[in-house]
């Protein structure tokens, strides 16, 4: 039999196996550090394009907000144009009003009252006078009650009082004045006679 040795040859393979076993692990290393490398880079590209995306939000959002600021101050205007213009339309639709309250009270006023003051808060009219007896004081409170610009008379206070030398009560009423609209302000319309 003829002996043959094979461990040179099987040497020679494991050394062949060995580098290429470190060639593939160099190549697997290259690899996968260029994978890294590719992975790292793509990564930071997006985080990249990301936060010039969050910066050109930024800079709408801001400018949105100069132009909501703006918006509000421009309600704002507006709110206070139209709070005046509702006081300015309130003093046209009343403007006649106290015309039409005093021509009332000339109206209303019996015979043996003599007004002293007239004092308007809001919608309350406080009177004050003198009176040639408690009678006509009721009577000034009825008329008042029945006139369409006035309404709920209430007697403060009467008491005797000496003016001169003539012997007097004087009174305080509070009465509230109602608001009419300006079509109810209006006279009616004359007919002719059929």
């Amino acid at each position: 039999m003829i002996r043959i040795n094979l461990l040179p040859h099987r040497e020679a393979k494991r050394k062949a196996r060995r580098q290429q076993f470190y060639v593939l692990l160099g190549l697997v290393s290259v690899l996968a550090a260029l994978i890294w490398f590719l992975g790292f880079s793509l990564i930071n590209r997006q985080i990249a394009a990301q936060s010039e995306k969050n910066e050109f939000l930024k800079r709408e959002i801001a400018s949105l907000n100069k132009e909501i600021d703006e918006i509000k101050k421009i309600q704002e205007q507006t709110n206070a144009l139209l709070a005046r213009k509702r006081v300015i339309e309130a003093l046209q639709a009343n403007r006649t009003e106290i015309v039409h309250l005093f021509n009332e009270l000339a109206k209303q006023v019996p015979e043996g009252i003599y007004l002293r003051t007239l004092a308007q808060t809001g919608p309350k009219l406080a009177i004050s006078g003198y009176a040639q007896s408690n009678a006509r004081i009721t009577t000034l409170m009825n008329n008042l009650d029945e006139a369409p610009l006035l309404q709920n008379s209430t007697l403060i206070e009467t008491k005797a009082d000496s003016v001169g030398s003539r012997r007097l009560n004087s009174f305080s009423i509070t009465t509230v004045i109602t608001r009419q609209s300006a079509a109810a302000a209006k006279p009616a319309p004359v007919q002719g006679k059929k």
